[in-house]
């Protein structure tokens, strides 16, 4: 594992997260810093005012120094605008994206949550700049799939990267909520959009029928979740979190097996419909 992603507004405090990550890497990885993939975002409400959310030059620049400041770097590898701003114009989004690398405070940059055609012209802005678009960050998992809707197409099309995040859905496609939601969980936590977002009584005796389906290819859901995702040529990887050491070993497992054959593929769709 050599990829580690944040954004500037990763919590549960605004900023925590690139906190807590500069700590361990100054504690624990220093010496392995040209060998790691650090990558932040901005583009959600960070800071009171005009100018702390969204897509302006000027947000994106400010909060690019203070994520450098958070974690200790001089540099990140990758920095996403993190969503598409309805009232900056894009020409001057993709622009700051484009100086931000001039200025070598980022190797590259990416999007995350654009739809196709918002993706296709920022693309071709970033390729008119010459800063290509490395990547794009979307939301993919069985329970959601607009991406297959014409964005990875577009991605494909355009050689640009993609990297999948919230494949287990926040935790609904693993075995955690087959008996209900437990206490502790992170769908129990107020504020959380799991329960609403994903485990309705519908979805869940979708989510048990494919924790059956697992089981029959020798794999935990959680496994044959992010198994299904990497099978598509358009993906390069997967963002998985853990919170428990356990977690990301069951999660890693899933490169055992990534083949599906047609009728595997049918029944999913299937079970999903």
């Amino acid at each position: 594992i050599t990829h580690f992603d944040l954004a500037n507004n990763y919590g549960p405090q605004p900023g925590s997260a690139e906190e807590n990550f500069g700590k361990i890497l100054r504690e624990e990885f220093s010496a392995y810093r040209d060998e790691l993939i650090v990558s932040t975002k901005a583009g959600y409400d960070m800071w009171p005012g005009p100018y702390g959310n969204w897509g302006s030059r000027k947000y994106l620049i400010a909060s690019l120094d203070q994520s450098l400041k958070r974690m200790g770097l001089d540099y990140v590898d990758i920095f996403y605008h993190h969503r598409p701003d309805p009232e900056t114009p894009l020409e001057e989004t993709m622009g700051a994206l484009s100086d931000i690398v001039r200025s070598g405070k980022a190797l590259y940059v990416g999007l995350s949550n654009y739809k196709e055609e918002e993706t296709r012209k920022a693309v071709k802005i970033l390729k008119e700049n010459g800063t290509p678009c490395l990547i794009h960050q979307p939301r993919f998992n069985m329970l959601e799939r607009w991406v297959e809707d014409g964005l990875l197409s577009a991605l494909d099309e355009n050689g640009v990267g993609c990297i999948c995040f919230s494949p287990l859905a926040q935790g609904a496609l693993t075995d955690k909520y087959l008996k209900g939601i437990p206490a502790g969980s992170r769908a129990s936590r107020e504020g959380t959009t799991v329960a609403q977002r994903y485990l309705s009584d519908e979805q869940l005796e979708k989510i048990k029928q494919l924790n059956q389906f697992a089981a029959e290819r020798g794999q935990t859901l959680a496994q044959m979740a992010i198994s299904w995702i990497l099978r598509r040529p358009e993906v390069t990887t997967v963002l998985v979190g853990a919170s428990r050491v356990s977690q990301l070993d069951n999660s890693l497992a899933a490169l055992k097996n990534t083949a599906f054959s047609e009728d595997e593929l049918k029944r999913i769709d299937e079970i999903l419909a």
